[in-house]
């Protein structure tokens, strides 16, 4: 019988994905909880938590396993995971995603960073991270990150079975998208098998950091006079890398007739013009790059370019398709 590794004082281990809407962590947490329920004997509860927009906007799924003799009688947001499944390393820009993580929790995360980068972007004192550059092998298999991380998730969870997982994703896709049957389990073998693991000891003299429960800034007797917004509305702060699925539109500066076709189809506003003189000295707007930030990798720029000054590229490690671009304004903001 399945036997879990270790439990919280209820009795729990529990799982927390972070995640954005339309990378499947959704269906990702709902699968594992199934599976270790139906597959693995386990009692288990699942649930997820999102906003009205869902696709685009941050996405948590959470997931508890005891074993068959505890019940479960606790549906609160997981405070202190075990385990945390990171979907897109950009998240770590607007989310504290380890927020509660104890120091021997493991870490998942979809990146191409070398795990040295990680711990100090998530300024983490020790515990293991485990890297798995999932987008690549979803874009190589065509099917979606979520089963990627399933397969490495599953690596982690070794009380877990595979092989159940495996007949999961049969009954999740058989009937209405029979042709994802395969690649999805070559997308979670490949998941499972290409996982790499890096553990860190909390240095000498080094408390990990304690878990404090985070309170709202504003209530009844903190709020402004009449509920009023007292935060300026505006985009400098918005970063849509997260939404990315992996690519990107490179630009051909030596290709570009400036005819402002992809200004036209990008919806997100992302070029950035510059004005100049021409061959006769007369002023005219030209292309200078992309501001990756605001880009989501829709590419329908590279399907409007009438002269493929711009192409669709794998999105590289450090969140850019090219040098052809701008600096992030998010980046600028956090770094003053």
């Amino acid at each position: 019988m399945t036997k879990l590794p270790k439990t919280n004082e209820l009795g729990f281990f529990e799982i927390r994905l972070e995640s954005i809407g339309g990378l499947g962590a959704n269906l990702a947490g709902k699968m594992l909880s199934e599976d270790g329920v139906v597959g693995n004997g386990l009692n288990g509860v699942g649930f997820s938590s999102y906003g009205s927009e869902k696709k685009g906007s941050p996405v948590k799924a959470h997931i508890r396993f005891c074993e068959p003799e505890t019940n479960i009688r606790d549906t609160t947001p997981i405070e202190r995971p075990h385990v945390v499944g990171i979907f897109h390393d950009a998240l770590f820009k607007t989310i504290d995603c380890t927020s509660g993580i104890y120091p021997d929790s493991t870490i998942l995360v979809n990146s191409q960073k070398s795990p040295d980068e990680l711990k100090n972007l998530m300024k983490i004192t020790g515990g293991t991270i485990a890297i798995i550059d999932a987008t690549g092998i979803a874009l190589e298999e065509q099917t979606k990150a979520n089963t990627a991380m399933l397969g490495a998730l599953y690596r982690i969870l070794d009380f877990l079975d595979p092989e159940s997982m495996k007949q999961t994703i049969r009954r999740t896709f058989e009937k209405k998208y029979p042709h994802l049957v395969e690649p999805n389990i070559r997308t979670f073998d490949r998941g499972f098998n290409e996982v790499e693991f890096k553990t860190y000891l909390p240095e000498d003299g080094v408390e990990p950091k304690p878990f404090s429960r985070s309170e709202p800034l504003l209530g009844y007797q903190t709020q402004a006079i009449g509920g009023m917004i007292i935060n300026p509305g505006n985009s400098m702060l918005k970063d849509l890398s997260i939404s990315r699925a992996g690519m990107l539109p490179h630009f051909h500066e030596e290709k570009c007739i400036n005819c402002a076709a992809c200004d036209t189809a990008c919806p997100d506003f992302c070029f950035v013009w510059e004005e100049k003189a021409d061959k006769k000295g007369r002023p005219q707007m030209f292309l200078s790059g992309i501001d990756y930030q605001y880009c989501k990798g829709c590419l329908k720029c590279v399907t409007a370019c009438p002269v493929e000054a711009l192409s669709g590229e794998r999105e590289y490690n450090d969140g850019y398709a090219d040098k052809n671009r701008v600096p992030h304004l998010f980046d600028l903001a956090t770094q003053n």
